[in-house]
């Protein structure tokens, strides 16, 4: 496999964008050798500046569920284009957009849009705070929520402690309203609500964690977190900018049947565009400016362009809900070989998965939190990642990261994807086979 353009591009880039990327997981620093550069995509593949080919399990972290170049997508965004490009104002698309939401998300009464998963999970929080009167908000260790200044937070001393600014740039005096819990462990939640009883605005989540890997946590746990805030008057925060009509029509939340205050979402509701949301409660929604006191705002907010790919996409979805229970069948289908493999060359090994989200760890414990995701063998994934590369298999660059499958897969892509983990893996075996 050649990648003498990829290289090429990279040194380019390296002289007027930092780092030589505009997002850190790309420049493969965790896996070794350098990014590579895409041309273009279709179905379930990725096509470099070289000519090559890859089967794509990343999906561009989730939007492309119905693979690249969904038809319906595309003939949408074209007809929006030749509209125009941008209004800066109201559209029907946006109205169309809200209402299809609303319906697939139960727990969402009101929606705003916004422009990134980033810029909805801040607004969410500042909302939660508006709406309470209160500054404090409670993260879990290992949960992404964007680059906001609230949300780049250490666990420091231990998760109960008061945050410490994880990035340069965020202040002390930003880090000190962010408390840290542990994930899957209600214990910690409950000790950290009783220590700041009445200071706390909003618990935000992701009920299924894909920053640290695929971690799906107990029914219990999101269900007690309910019960948690509705004790103590502390608005919920899914977010589900991830899993948001990824895992079933209604998200996470109505696959675990519990309800969140607000909902995050972005990636699939955007088709492959930038875009992002948030929504949730109609009384907490109407404190949103114009209707009330919270102010945001968005100039690209609502773009038609977005508008028409996302609301293509949910509507498909919405239709065929059958493609939930074929995209699960797809990834299980895989993961019976990735087994296989794993079994045969006896390798450490847990696997995470929920519908079609799924990440392999090279570890031997079970990883349900941030600390057993950190006993990984980052190397050893390196390694791993870097052979399935070289076999034509597009990971997530990176151990912590979930992957997520699209609709596209066939049985070909499957058969290719099983014989490449086993090759890739039996590197690793100390038997013979």
């Amino acid at each position: 496999m050649k990648i003498d353009k990829s290289k090429h591009l990279f040194k380019q880039a390296l002289h007027h964008i930092p780092g030589g990327v505009n997002s850190p997981v790309r420049a493969f620093k965790s896996v070794g050798g350098d990014p590579i550069f895409f041309e273009s995509a279709k179905g379930a593949y990725l096509y470099d500046v070289d000519g090559n080919s890859y089967i794509d399990l990343v999906n561009s972290w989730g939007p492309m569920i119905l693979g690249h170049r969904f038809q319906e997508a595309e003939d949408a965004i074209i007809e929006a284009v030749r509209k125009s490009t941008s209004f800066g104002a109201p559209s029907e698309a946006e109205v169309k957009m809200a209402d299809l939401i609303c319906a697939m998300i139960p727990s969402i009464e009101k929606v705003r849009m916004v422009n990134s998963g980033t810029e909805a999970t801040m607004s969410a929080v500042r909302l939660a705070r508006g709406f309470t009167g209160r500054d404090k908000i409670v993260k879990f260790e290992g949960n992404y929520h964007g680059h906001g200044d609230s949300f780049l937070i250490a666990a420091g001393s231990g998760a109960m402690t008061m945050g410490s600014p994880d990035s340069p740039g965020v202040t002390k005096g930003t880090a000190k309203d962010t408390l840290l819990a542990k994930y899957n462990d209600l214990s910690t939640v409950v000790k950290v609500v009783e220590e700041n009883l009445g200071q706390i605005a909003a618990i935000i989540i992701e009920p299924v964690a894909g920053n640290m890997g695929c971690i799906a946590p107990p029914r219990e746990f999101l269900v007690g977190l309910r019960d948690l805030c509705d004790k103590n008057n502390i608005i919920l925060i899914f977010d589900e900018v991830m899993t948001g009509f990824r895992l079933s029509r209604g998200g996470a939340q109505e696959l675990y049947d519990v309800i969140p205050d607000l909902t995050t979402l972005g990636k699939i509701i955007g088709g492959g565009m930038p875009v992002g949301a948030y929504g949730g409660k109609a009384e907490i929604m109407d404190y949103v400016s114009p209707s009330g006191p919270v102010y945001q705002a968005g100039t690209l907010a609502g773009n038609p362009v977005a508008m028409a790919a996302g609301y293509a996409v949910l509507s498909h979805l919405n239709a065929n809900p059958e493609i939930y229970t074929k995209l699960e069948e797809t990834t299980n289908e895989i993961l019976i070989g990735l087994r296989a493999s794993l079994e045969k060359y006896e390798l450490d090994n847990t696997i995470n998965q929920i519908g079609s989200m799924y990440t392999l760890f090279f570890t031997d414990q079970k990883v349900k939190d941030f600390e057993s995701a950190k006993t990984c063998d980052t190397k050893k994934f390196g390694t791993y990642f870097r052979s399935m590369l070289e076999k034509g298999i597009y990971l997530a660059p990176s151990q912590f990261e979930s992957l997520f499958l699209s609709a596209a897969l066939g049985e070909e892509e499957i058969e290719l994807i099983i014989k490449a983990n086993d090759e890739s893996l039996k590197q690793f075996s100390l038997v013979k086979v």
